[in-house]
Formats: C-alpha cells, sequence, structure tokens
C-alpha cells in the first residue's frame, strides 16, 4: 500500500476514534442545552441538590470546589429561590465525610440547619441523581456543580426523571490548572455516565424511601 494511502487510511481512523470517544460529551452538552444557568439567573425550585467533591486537608471543611458549590446553594436559598438543599456525597470519602462537612459550612453560610437533608450515600453523579428521585422523592430541583462538570450531572439527572435545572457554582480560589484537568477528567468520564444511562444501573448503595426532603419543606 503506497505510504500517502497509509497515511489518509491512518488520519480517518483517527478522527473516527475521536468521534467515538466525543460521542458521550456531545450527548451530555445537547442534553442539557437550555438547562444551565448562572447564579443569577436561575430559575426558581423547591430543592437544590448540591453535589459532593473533596473536603479540606482538615477533614472537616469543604476544599475550594465544595466550598464555590454550597455558597452558591446558600445564596440561591437566601434569595428565595429554593427552600431545602439536599446535600449528596460520600459519608466515607478519601477526603472525608463529604456530606458532614457540607451540613456544617452551610449553617456557618447561616442556612437553617432544617432546611438541609444530607445523603452520605451519593456516591457518584449518577448515583446522587438516581436517589434523590428513587429515595428522597425528589422530583424537580435546581443542582449546583462546577461548570466543567454541570452538563454531565443535569443529563444525568434528567435522564433518570428528574426536571432539574443546573447552576454554574463558584470557585473563587480554584486554579486555573486544577479547573482545566477536571474539565479533562470530565470529558472521558462521559462515556461512564453514558453507559450508566443506557443499562439504567441501580444506585450502589440501596436505601428505603426517606420522607427526610418533605419533611424539611413542611418546616421551611
Amino acid at each position: 500500500m503506497p505510504r500517502r494511502r497509509r497515511l489518509t487510511l491512518l488520519a480517518a481512523a483517527a478522527v473516527v476514534a475521536l468521534l467515538l470517544v466525543s460521542a458521550p460529551w456531545v450527548w451530555t452538552k445537547i442534553s442539557a442545552h437550555g438547562h444551565v444557568y448562572d447564579e443569577a439567573n436561575a430559575p426558581a425550585a423547591d430543592v437544590v441538590i448540591v453535589l459532593g467533591t473533596e473536603v479540606a486537608a482538615d477533614r472537616r471543611r469543604p476544599a475550594a470546589r465544595l466550598a464555590g458549590r454550597l455558597e452558591t446553594a446558600a445564596e440561591l436559598v437566601h434569595s428565595g429561590r429554593a427552600r431545602v438543599i439536599l446535600v449528596s456525597g460520600d459519608g466515607g470519602g478519601a477526603s472525608g465525610d463529604e456530606p458532614a462537612a457540607m451540613t456544617s459550612y452551610l449553617t456557618e453560610l447561616g442556612v437553617d440547619p432544617r432546611r438541609v437533608v444530607a445523603d452520605p450515600s451519593g456516591l457518584d453523579t449518577y448515583d446522587s441523581c438516581a436517589r434523590a428521585r428513587e429515595v428522597y422523592g425528589v422530583s424537580r430541583a435546581l443542582i449546583v456543580t462546577q461548570s466543567y462538570h454541570l452538563s454531565r450531572a443535569v443529563t444525568l439527572c434528567r435522564r433518570l426523571g428528574l426536571d432539574v435545572d443546573g447552576v454554574t457554582a463558584r470557585c473563587d480560589g480554584c486554579a486555573a490548572t486544577l479547573l482545566a484537568g477536571k474539565a479533562v477528567r470530565d470529558y472521558f468520564a462521559s462515556g461512564k455516565a453514558a453507559w450508566d444511562a443506557v443499562r439504567r444501573r441501580p444506585p450502589a448503595v440501596h436505601s428505603p424511601e426517606s420522607p427526610a426532603v418533605q419533611d424539611a419543606l413542611r418546616v421551611s
């Protein structure tokens, strides 16, 4: 085979491979289109879901990205666009108990603890969405996370039957290199998200239905 033809075939194969790898990421962007807002323009919903991530080195306070998510959610409550916050994360995470740190920080931000419900078994984005609906009975919500993660979170929740709109979280103190790295990670994580959505996998932790969110709405 002539060298030029071999190069052409290799280039075509590379393009096909790129398209296949990119398809899940494109799917999240298209599916989330029209459902992503900044904090100032966010619509209203009774519940706002905050997705967990790393706790700070002291294992008690949220690190920068998580703090930004919580600050955004607290502002949504203070401005009257949400009534209850469902903090969903890993209660046994490598960096610490995410929901516990989230709940404590929201109290510092002036959110009534009765308005906060903690799910310690939201082990990943898919599980947080599934458990919000199946365990806590949430059907309509806002979901808060950083921009690089938001389309995937919105897409998964909507695929699982939640009527959600995404709100871009603050990220004061987040280095550009950190955010770039997380964006690359999220690009590849879209493949797993698509596979989870297609096979409709159950959450890793099974729990009975909880009235905690409805109880919080009654007292808020």
